[in-house]
């Protein structure tokens, strides 16, 4: 886990993390981002290092019940977390 940035919690079965896969390159390129694919760990194209939690191990310690789910840390701890797709949100965690 990050100690200071985000993490999105996708999966390619999920037609919004599709919508949003352009919107994690550009947070990748401004800052870090750690991208966990929850059923398939080639997506999103163009990342490398997906971590692979098809088992959801790592959904479950976070309490991901809703992809895509965007949260930024810092020192280590939760400090802000926001799902699904609003542009607002996504800007306000990011």
């Amino acid at each position: 886990m990050l100690e200071n940035g985000l993490v999105a919690v996708v999966k390619r079965d999920c037609p919004t993390c599709e919508l949003v896969a352009p919107v994690l390159t550009e947070l990748a390129v401004t800052g870090d981002l750690e991208v966990i694919s929850q059923d398939d760990p080639t997506f999103p194209d163009g990342f490398k290092n997906i971590g692979d939690d098809r088992t959801l191990d790592r959904s479950y310690k976070m309490q991901i019940e809703i992809v895509p789910t965007v949260i930024r840390f810092e020192g280590g701890m939760e400090a802000d977390r926001t799902y699904g797709w609003d542009r607002g949100e996504w800007e306000r965690v990011s």
